[in-house]
């Protein structure tokens, strides 16, 4: 327990954390106002709609919160400190404290499970405003199935970031990969389009626990399955090369 709350203070001592809250927080609304907003001027031309979708493309697009705090709550370990605290990185002191890295591991994952879903919460709260706002009387009702998909989605892309941040100790390569593939056309929908096979990489199952298209390939729960298998696999992986690695190099 002392672990995991010394990772949520380290946590929240990131200058670059309030920047994932502020996208967390506000990004899926924004999304969610402009898809409204096109939504309702076709409504007044009388042009068919997909108003069972909005707010929750906002939720799918807007996850980049989430790719940052996963990402930053391990690349921080591996920032040089000041010559005044001796020059080396964060995690070796972190280390010293928490002498099981497993444990070390697991309270930073908890830490940022906990915050994914604050923020998450937070997300959907401004996203269903902003579409009810907007729409008015037009608004679709939001399933609380389908929130807890989308929290699920949150928590498992968070953790994701957190996993690939692991192996490749470095916050530039997951950040980027992972904020582009978040972006309008990713590349999981592109593959889709060549094989079946894109159908059950990790977002694109993800997305299917909260989006029920005609593009869906799965249920929401054999998505969640899948894209929990992915974070179990990348997890086991990363704890045994953490494990491993020789932390001072």
């Amino acid at each position: 327990m002392r672990a995991f709350n010394a990772e949520l203070s380290k946590l929240f001592s990131l200058p670059g954390i309030w920047l994932a809250f502020l996208i967390g927080a506000f990004a899926p609304a924004v999304i969610a106002a402009l898809d409204s907003t096109a939504q309702k001027e076709k409504i007044i031309a009388g042009v068919s709609t997909r108003l069972s979708e909005v707010g929750y493309i906002g939720l799918g697009l807007g996850v980049q919160g989430v790719i940052i705090l996963g990402v930053l709550a391990v690349s921080s370990e591996y920032l040089t400190e000041s010559s005044e605290s001796g020059g080396g990185n964060q995690i070796t002191t972190s280390l010293t404290v928490v002498s099981s890295r497993f444990h070390f591991l697991l309270a930073k994952a908890s830490a940022v499970t906990v915050i994914s879903i604050l923020l998450s919460i937070v997300a959907i709260l401004t996203t269903v405003s902003a579409t009810n706002l907007i729409l008015g009387e037009y608004a679709p009702a939001f399933e609380e199935s389908r929130l807890i998909g989308a929290v699920c989605y949150w928590i498992f892309t968070a953790l994701l970031a957190f996993g690939i941040t692991v192996l490749t100790k470095n916050g530039i390569i997951p950040l980027a990969v992972l904020m582009i593939n978040s972006s309008v056309v990713t590349v999981s929908y592109l593959l889709a389009k060549v094989t079946k096979l894109a159908f059950y990489l990790p977002d694109k199952a993800g997305v299917d626990m909260f989006m029920f298209t005609s593009d869906s390939f799965h249920t929401p729960f054999t998505g969640g399955l899948i894209m929990f298998a992915w974070v179990a696999v990348l997890f086991i992986v990363a704890a045994i090369v953490f494990h491993r690695r020789d932390v001072t190099s």
